[in-house]
């Protein structure tokens, strides 16, 4: 560290500068010029022709830095952009690591710990110039089992890293590489849910690969008759819906379809898909008979709509539309009168709302005067007395007609889970007299998948 001192002393004539250097410090003084000496500028080549003034006795100060030695002055460290690399862990368990390349191959030919744990040293003789032909040769493991190793490991530590269940993955420890090859192509998700429910269900190498074929092959079959009686999501559903799809290219005398039937009766998981299963194997019960007459009786219309249908028709109507989730409140505030007059066809309401629609002039809309309203479900399923198909919905009703008359008609009413639409009998059944509405149309939402734009009553199942 050095240290530089200044001072300015007066000088008869000059300046005169003192300069005394030492080891670690160097003081430097000097004066500071008389006032005199400094005479005022005047108005000459356009300068100024004011004063500049300074201080008689200027104070002194004292300036302290600190100097750097040169030697130890480093320029910033650059960013390494190049990394180097890292090869990946190795999946050779610790204890077989050290071996070479004969006593891996001695491990291989004995057999000596679990499948899982020296499947991995079969990739790493083919890294040292090791061909399957040879290794076969030398260990009596076909090229076919090396590849069954070797995948099957691979599938066993994709179970571990998606932190499957200890127990699940101990359960393929011994003779599991077969079962784990024939799931090799499903995603994470879907190689833990088929390994439970092989475990499960004890399937072999032969169902174990049935399994994985149907849920890859499942998602391919929308349309089918029957898709969506099954769960996508659930192993043996998807497998119950490749059962029952194949028993249905057999005759219904065959006795092969019959125990078709029977296997995706036995394996499926969900009621839905039992049901649908039990349909096929032994025909509609009368009670589901008896529904379907019901069903045919209702008055409902069910419609979806299509896409520019409502540009396209020559007259439309405009709903107030509530969402269901907002409860009966807001179903009862909604605007009661509401029409369209003059030259433009202006609608003008009761009171001022938020969200309106605009429906073709179909029949049963036109038809209701006044206190008709729309609200709108985020899924049918929820809602609906029959089964839905998981999309939104639209039910219009008509407001003034809140007592529950028909028994084949169908009325809005709120229930603990929500509000639900349910046919009269039933509600007179429960001792229900009066709903939020009468409901004269369900509305799907345009799609370009379904041609079903109008679905009719027998439809309704």
């Amino acid at each position: 560290m050095m240290m530089i001192r200044q001072f300015y002393r007066p000088s008869s004539s000059s300046h005169s500068l003192s300069l005394t250097t030492h080891t670690t410090m160097l003081s430097l003084t000097a004066t500071t010029l008389k006032s005199s000496i400094f005479s005022p500028f005047r108005a000459t080549h356009g300068l100024s022709s004011h004063s500049i003034t300074r201080p008689v006795n200027p104070k002194q100060f004292t300036i302290n830095a600190s100097l750097i030695p040169a030697s130890s002055r480093q320029a910033p460290a650059k960013q390494q952009l190049y990394q180097p690399f890292r090869p990946p862990p190795s999946p050779i368990p610790p204890k077989f690591r050290s071996l070479d390349a004969a006593g891996k191959i001695e491990v291989l030919a004995d057999r000596l710990g679990l499948w899982f744990e020296y499947a991995p040293l079969i990739s790493s003789l083919y890294t040292e110039g090791f061909t399957p032909p040879t290794i076969e040769e030398l260990t009596g493991i076909s090229g076919v089992e090396q590849n069954c190793l070797i995948v099957g490991a691979q599938v066993r530590d994709s179970l571990v890293q998606s932190g499957a269940n200890p127990e699940l993955i101990a359960a393929f420890d011994t003779g599991g590489a077969e079962l784990l090859y024939e799931i090799r192509l499903l995603s994470a998700v879907q190689r833990i849910a088929a390994a439970e429910y092989i475990v499960e269900k004890g399937f072999d190498t032969k169902g174990a690969q049935d399994l994985a074929r149907a849920i890859k092959d499942y998602p391919h079959r929308r349309g089918d008759v029957g898709f969506g009686d099954f769960d996508y999501y659930l192993p043996g559903d998807c497998l119950a819906f490749m059962l029952y799809r194949k028993s249905r290219e057999h005759k219904t005398t065959s006795e092969l379809r019959t125990t078709l039937l029977e296997q995706a009766l036995d394996v499926a998981v969900t009621e839905k898909a039992k049901k649908a299963v039990s349909r096929e194997l032994h025909g509609e019960t009368k009670e589901e008979r008896a529904k379907e007459e019901e069903i045919k009786i209702i008055r409902v219309p069910v419609v979806r709509l299509r896409f520019g249908e409502v540009a396209g028709a020559s007259s439309v109507v405009v709903l107030p539309v509530c969402r269901a989730e907002e409860g009966e409140e807001m179903v009862n505030e909604a605007p009661m009168e509401f029409e369209a007059g003059g030259e433009f066809g202006v609608v003008e309401a009761e009171k001022e709302w938020s969200r309106w629609v605009v429906l073709p002039g179909w029949d049963p809309v036109v038809a209701v005067r006044k206190g008709g309203v729309a609200v709108s479900f985020r899924d049918d399923r929820k809602m609906l007395p029959w089964n839905g198909k998981g999309e939104g919905i639209m039910v219009v009703m008509d407001r003034e007609k809140k007592t529950v008359e028909a028994e084949d008609g169908y009325y809005l009413v709120v229930t603990e889970s929500g509000m639900k639409m349910d046919r009269g009998s039933v509600l007179k059944e429960r001792g229900v007299e009066e709903s939020l509405g009468t409901v004269v149309l369900v509305v799907r939402p345009p799609r370009d998948d379904d041609d079903d734009f109008q679905i009719n009553d027998e439809d309704w199942d």
